[in-house]
């Protein structure tokens, strides 16, 4: 199944007298099904026999993580709505419906997922000499050996739980790996066998490496935990007997639920929604796919779920966890190349370098070393007086949290804007905050019911008898590990306009600011919306007035109607429009009369795409702006983002040529969007060259 493919007639009858055409549902795709969709590109990587093996499985393994946590939001999301019988999107989907529609896609995407690894992966894995041994394969001495491993090592830590009516069902945190065990006889207090439950503490690896005198020569071979638990399940009930043992996961939603008008401390508040996240209400059951009947129903009535919710898994329930594998087994040939990224800054005075000229940092290709080089000078230098800076997500062992904590240290002031509700990052990010204040750092929590993704940082420099300004600015999190995964930009500047702007931008976070109104940025929730329609309907009348319109834009997401509506009235008017939207697209592009201008394709390589860049022609003087926002609801209305112009000729040159046309030119990782909804995958022309726009980026090198 993919989207409903059909067409709208833009002048059909349907629509009342006065009602807008380009509000008709048949021409927006739903964001939900749509970001189901990027997880089967992503699941192609995994397919692919050109990607090295290891990688492939870690394709595999990315794509499962990510269906993990669209249930834990997306889904739990879909599944208020149903219950709250809000209205429709602008898809004309109910809530209700959509939910339907989730399931039967998801299972289409968790099948071929299985597939892929029972089918291609596996066996390919071990043809290589990486095996992952099912117990239908295990020789006898492996067996005694897993058994020995069992009972010294996984057993002690054990707990389970038979169920009667002093031992109720237990509460399942979400995502932990289970078995449910049918029993049969009499135990020593002479209770009849039913079911039991066994629960696998996170301090056990789940997967376990055969020693070498078990495995073949030149060989690497591992055992998943779920298989020794399915297996010697019997260990734990000695005296009964096992007549069945089926591995099972739930998944939880995972949306914090607070009220923050309500809250007078975010943080508090935080520390204690925290500990029952994992418990709280189900949204999707995993289980081994000959569980009998009689326990799934057991099991969906104790998670309060309908049969829809179940999906039944042949193979690990936890499949994501093999991901170890790749870690572990340290082969060269069966990974991507490794590479140096470019050192920029590393060696220089920073400021003496940007005070000559703005920097441009392209990440990965560019080490993200520059910026924490920028930040380690601040710290040090005497001149430096304060510093400012946005955290979303940092990492673990954060070197620039060190910096800003040596900083303070050095008698800078510092004051860090901390987000603590970055999802799945609020315990990390409350622990980054008592750091930075045990230091002496100013931290702000930013604004109630807005959260800060904005990627700023300021320096405030004496110079002589004047303060200068030097200004970080990023479409990325500030975060080590990311910026060697992602492909991000960073603009390093002195500039007094931009810097003045990001000033007042921090007066209005951390104090009362009144609205401000800025110079060279536009910014979310006040001008960032309006300032990308403003300049999509320049576009429009330039077009409409015979000279060329042209718009490209690159992003992670795009579903917010106005911005979608305003595109396709661009078409209308004749502007070219070119798309880069690595995942949820809700615009169908190429309808007759409506958008037939417009272009949409997704990237999906070795790097995940990240970062935001908007060009406009403006009628032959480009802008170009790059962006910490994608043209979601949620970023361009409800999170306070910033939007900044690449001022430098040559450097605004540079992103259009590294980030836009080389995107634009990919026949290797490139997906086109069809009018109706399915993305078909790019191939050279014949006679064309491969072109890989990652690849080509990495060749600069």
């Amino acid at each position: 199944m993919n989207h409903d493919s059909r067409l709208p007639d833009p002048l059909h009858a349907a629509h009342a007298p006065g009602a807008d055409p380009l509000r008709d549902p048949a021409l927006y795709l739903n964001r939900e099904l749509s970001q189901l969709d990027f997880n089967f590109r992503v699941l192609a990587q995994a397919m692919d026999p050109q990607v090295p093996l290891l990688e492939r499985l870690r394709f595999l393994c990315i794509s499962c993580t990510n269906l993990d946590e669209f249930f834990e939001i997306r889904v739990a999301t879909v599944r208020h709505s149903a219950q709250l019988c809000l209205t429709a999107a602008p898809d004309g989907i109910t809530p209700g419906r959509l939910l339907e529609l989730i399931h039967e896609r998801s299972r289409e995407l968790v099948d071929a997922q299985y597939r892929c690894w029972n089918e291609v992966l596996r066996p390919a894995l071990a043809k290589a000499g990486v095996r992952i041994v099912n117990p239908r394969h295990w020789t006898p001495r492996q067996r005694r050996w897993l058994r020995a491993y069992f009972r010294t090592k996984v057993m002690p830590v054990l707990s389970p739980l038979g169920l009667d009516p002093s031992h109720p069902f237990p509460r399942i945190l979400n995502k932990s790996l289970n078995v449910v065990v049918v029993l049969e006889g009499i135990d020593a207090f002479g209770r009849p066998g039913h079911l039991a439950i066994v629960r696998a503490p996170r301090s056990l690896s789940r997967i376990v490496e055969l020693p070498p005198r078990l495995r073949g020569r030149d060989e690497r071979a591992f055992v998943l935990l779920s298989s020794m638990l399915s297996t010697f399940a019997g260990e734990l009930f000695p005296g009964m007997t096992v007549r069945g043992a089926y591995q099972f996961r739930v998944t939880r939603d995972s949306e914090l639920m607070l009220d923050e008008d309500e809250v007078e401390n975010l943080a508090s508040a935080l520390r204690s929604e925290l500990p029952g996240r994992g418990y709280r209400p189900a949204v999707r059951l995993e289980i081994a796919h000959d569980c009998p009947r009689p326990i799934v129903r057991t099991l969906l009535q104790n998670f309060g779920l309908g049969e829809n919710a179940v999906y039944y898994i042949d193979g690990p329930v936890n499949l994501n966890r093999v991901i170890q594998v790749y870690d572990l087994v340290q082969r060269p040939e069966l990974k991507y190349p490794p590479f140096a990224p470019r050192q920029r800054l590393e060696d220089e005075d920073v400021f003496a370098r940007v005070a000559r000229g703005d920097v441009l940092l392209h990440h990965p290709f560019d080490s993200f070393a520059g910026v924490l080089e920028l930040l380690k000078q601040a710290a040090s230098d005497p001149d430096v007086l304060a510093i400012k800076q946005t955290l979303y997500r940092t990492g673990k062992d954060s070197a620039i949290v060190d910096a800003l904590v040596q900083a303070a240290r050095n008698g800078k002031d510092v004051t860090v804007v901390v987000e603590l509700r970055a999802r799945f990052d609020e315990d990390a990010n409350l622990g980054v905050a008592d750091r930075l204040q045990e230091a002496g750092v100013q931290v702000v929590y930013g604004v109630v019911g807005f959260k800060t993704h904005a990627k700023m940082l300021l320096i405030v420099r004496r110079e002589g008898r004047r303060l200068r300004r030097y200004v970080h600015l990023g479409t990325g999190n500030y975060h080590g590990g990311t910026a060697r995964q992602y492909t991000d930009l960073g603009l390093i500047t002195a500039n007094p306009e931009i810097g003045e702007d990001v000033h007042q931008l921090f007066q209005q976070l951390s104090g009362l600011a009144p609205r401000i109104r800025l110079q060279r940025l536009l910014h979310s929730p006040f001008t960032l919306h309006s300032g990308m329609l403003q300049r999509i309907e320049r576009e429009a009348r330039i077009a409409a007035a015979g000279r060329p319109g042209r718009i490209i834009a690159k992003m992670n997401a795009l579903n917010e109607p106005q911005v979608v509506r305003a595109l396709y009235a661009a078409s209308q008017a004749g502007v070219r429009i070119d798309l880069i939207v690595r995942g949820a697209c809700t615009l169908r592009p190429g309808i007759p009369g409506v958008s037939e201008n417009i272009r949409v394709r997704s990237i999906v390589g070795r790097f995940l795409e990240h970062s935001r860049v908007y060009w406009f022609g403006n009628d032959g003087r480009p802008e170009l702006f790059c962006a910490s926002a994608d043209w979601l609801e949620r970023n361009l209305l409800r999170r306070v983002e910033i939007c900044f112009p690449i001022l430098d000729p040559e450097l605004a040159a540079r992103v259009e040529r590294e980030v836009l046309h080389n995107y634009l030119a990919d026949n290797i990782n490139a997906w086109e969007l069809g009018p109706d909804g399915r993305y078909r995958k790019c191939e050279p022309a014949p006679g064309q060259a491969p072109h890989s726009a990652q690849q080509a980026l990495l060749d600069e090198l």
